[in-house]
């Protein structure tokens, strides 16, 4: 496979694996770092991708479990798990603060979720995978990752609704 076919066939996907890799890693350098990490790994496999049925996913597989393993090293001790991928519309101020109150509650409650939830809701809530895409990925059936979806959003509702009534219903 030469640089532009390699080229045509990752271009479509980098950025996701950017956009991932920043999900699981809090400093941009080093989601950077990941995502090159990940396309140099793919580079290297080039002649043999053609093997994928969806390289996307490996991709994305890789990406995840490359982060992990950055998360789980001694010199990734200070990162952490993060989430503040949101855009700004300029809307009137009292509605920007309380936009970024609220969301400041839902990065905390999605912080306090287990690893594993993090990523399917970002994979499935942020960059619109479907659910055998997320199944590669996370190596977990579709109804595993849909029962564990709803219960992540759950959690997330609850959680609101319960910081947004002050703890009274």
């Amino acid at each position: 496979m030469n640089q532009n076919v390699f080229i045509e066939l990752v271009n479509p996907f980098k950025d996701k694996v950017f956009r991932l890799a920043k999900r699981l890693l809090t400093s941009t350098e080093e989601a950077e770092d990941a995502a090159q990490e990940v396309m140099v790994k793919l580079w290297n496999k080039k002649d043999d991708l053609s093997a994928y049925n969806n390289v996307e996913a490996l991709a994305m597989t890789m990406t995840k479990n490359y982060c992990l393993d950055q998360l789980k090293s001694k010199r990734a001790g200070n990162l952490k798990i993060v989430h503040n991928n949101f855009t700004d519309r300029e809307p009137q101020l009292d509605k920007k603060l309380e936009d970024s109150d609220s969301l400041e509650w839902v990065e905390k409650i999605v912080n306090q979720l287990p690893e594993q939830l993090q990523i399917i809701l970002q994979l499935r809530d942020v960059e619109q995978y479907e659910f055998d895409e997320i199944a590669k990925i996370v190596n977990m059936n579709e109804t595993a990752i849909r029962v564990a979806l709803s219960r992540a959003r759950k959690k997330i509702r609850e959680a609101m609704i319960n910081t947004h009534s002050y703890g009274i219903r």
